[in-house]
């Protein structure tokens, strides 16, 4: 039986309060978060009442004196010492804030860390979803594997919640453990990017999608099923699926692995493959935070394309007519079920925004076939595009377009990319393709609540299934991800006109969960379910796992 490594240990989540009456009703502080927005105390603290002008409850030998913080102690059973030090790395007890718990055990074993003093500290801990802050307690920075043996088990010795982070582009916010208080393992020292004789890649786990794919293909012309946004970090991508254009015909960038470097839950490492810790290679595929932290992926790679058609039409008055536009969604679902005409060559998604639709992916093969096969089907019953394209592409220049031209070539440290949002998604499988009915409540929604609304939002319905998709290809017994039976997986996204605005909660929220509710209340027979990498925070364990 595997051993679950996230909910080690999670912390308190309390009001500020500051009257002495109330100070050992508020949780003690395990780390270096004393007083903040959480009200940690050390009232009652079996290091003494006393917390230190860093924030700690202290030990024997904890810094207190004139800067004890007497609203959060008492200011008494302490011992005053000379202050600590803190820097980026510790690699001493004596350095560390935190010492005597957590602090002292990764400062004994030299793991490099940054805590809340360290001046790096506030860039590493600011999650790519805005809306989503959390503070870790300490934020682990290894160079070796075991460094991270020796994180995991002082982080169960302690009961301290354990996160791997990647790339940290998690909708939710878990790169950072989801809450505060966790110890964040960072894997940007893993950037290995190498091939063997049988083109199998060995890719660190703190890659990102845009250095691995030049990495590759510039070793050897090689190319991998993967995401089109380039700073997405390969590990929670790849194990939660990993969808891109190219999926229909290489599948899920998950099922590229064939092999994974882990430490597990009790910090021992093993390399897990489909004979070798055969149970453990088919949770990390689909589950993998919840059982280790994966250091190094092993990924079977293709033969980059020569050539790609990359493709795109604007399809006008979408959003004047819900009957009229729900009639051309049908059309466009029918085409993705034509086998004679699609197969896994043709990747395919629409987006919208209650101004604009387009449909627009990529086909592997000649601009011609494009031309007169797939073309021709798709726009047979729409309005003439107002704009259109199809030309031949690299595959990187391809990859390129579908970034929106932003450069493959990523930051490996200090990655700073946000956003300010919250989205959902519906897996919609394909034994119940939406209904004519179902697709005009989810247009009527849009146009009567979508064309003028107050925030910035859009929708994207990616092709999953549909005749020859190597997706669907594999059985649901190949790994922990379930999905391989999906017609579309659409995508809900509402964000704020500016990065660094207040989130609207009560208005972005509401308004993207009725996107999908307009869906789901018109087809209450069909099983929907949720996509991972588009996780929604809002819903509770059970929901989650029921989804």
């Amino acid at each position: 039986m595997l051993t679950r490594l996230l909910p080690l240990a999670c912390l308190a989540t309390v009001t500020l309060a500051i009257p002495v009456d109330q100070l050992d009703k508020r949780a003690i502080t395990p780390d270096a978060t004393c007083g903040g927005a959480n009200g940690y105390t050390c009232q009652g603290s079996s290091f003494g009442n006393c917390c230190s002008v860093n924030g700690w409850c202290g030990s024997t030998s904890a810094y207190c004196g004139t800067g004890c913080q007497s609203s959060f102690g008492s200011c008494t059973g302490g011992t005053t010492s000379t202050p600590p030090t803190t820097t980026k790395t510790t690699t001493s007890p004596t350095s560390s804030p935190i010492a005597g718990t957590l602090g002292d055990c990764l400062a004994q074993k030299n793991v490099p860390i940054s805590l809340a003093s360290s001046p790096d500290f506030a860039q590493r801990s600011q999650p790519y979803n805005l809306r989503l802050p959390y503070t870790p307690a300490v934020i682990v920075i290894p160079q070796t594997t075991q460094h991270i043996s020796d994180a995991v088990n002082c982080a169960a010795k302690n009961k301290v919640k354990v996160q791997p982070r990647g790339g940290g582009h998690g909708y939710a916010s878990f790169s950072l453990g989801g809450q505060s208080g966790s110890m964040v393992v960072d894997l940007e020292n893993f950037q290995t990017i190498t091939l063997d004789a049988n083109n199998i890649a060995k890719v660190g786990g703190g890659v990102r999608l845009g250095n691995l794919a030049l990495g590759i293909y510039n070793q050897a012309q090689r190319a991998l099923s993967h995401g089109t946004c380039p700073g997405v970090g390969l590990g929670g991508h790849a194990t939660h699926g990993g969808y891109g254009y190219s999926s229909r015909a290489w599948g899920l960038a998950l099922d590229a692995i064939v092999g994974l470097d882990v430490i597990l839950a009790n910090g021992s490492y093993v390399h897990a493959t489909s004979t070798a810790y055969p149970d453990i290679y088919y949770a990390l595929r689909g589950a993998a935070d919840s059982f280790g932290i994966i250091t190094t992926f092993y990924l079977q790679t293709q033969p980059a394309p020569t050539s790609v058609i990359n493709w795109s039409f604007s399809i006008p008055n979408m959003f004047t007519s819900a009957a009229t536009s729900a009639q051309r969604l049908l059309h466009i679902q029918d085409f993705a079920q034509n086998a004679s005409v699609v197969d896994r060559k043709l990747g395919m998604g629409m987006y919208m925004d209650g101004d604009g639709f387009s449909i627009s992916g990529t086909y592997f093969g000649s601009l011609a076939d494009f031309n007169n096969k797939i073309k021709p089907e798709l726009l047979r019953t729409l309005p003439a595009p107002t704009s259109s394209s199809a030309t031949s592409m690299t595959w990187l220049q391809s990859l390129t377009a579908l970034a929106n031209n932003q450069p493959l070539q990523q930051p490996t440290t200090g990655y700073n990319q946000h956003d300010n949002f919250f989205a959902k998604s519906l897996v919609v499988p394909a034994s119940g393709p939406l209904t004519a009915a179902t697709w005009t409540a989810y247009f009527d929604y849009m146009i009567k609540t979508g064309v003028n609304a107050a925030n910035p939002w859009f929708s994207i319905i990616n092709l999953y299934g549909g005749p020859d998709s190597q997706i669907n290809a594999k059985p649901s017994s190949f790994s922990a991800y379930s999905h391989r039976s999906a017609l579309w997986v659409i995508q809900h996204y509402g964000y704020t006109a500016s990065t660094g605005a207040p989130f609207p909660a009560g208005i972005i929220i509401p308004f993207v969960e009725g996107l999908s509710n307009s869906i789901t209340n018109a087809q209450p027979g069909t099983a929907f379910a949720g996509y991972s990498n588009y996780v929604d925070p809002t819903l509770t364990p059970q929901q989650a796992h029921a989804a």
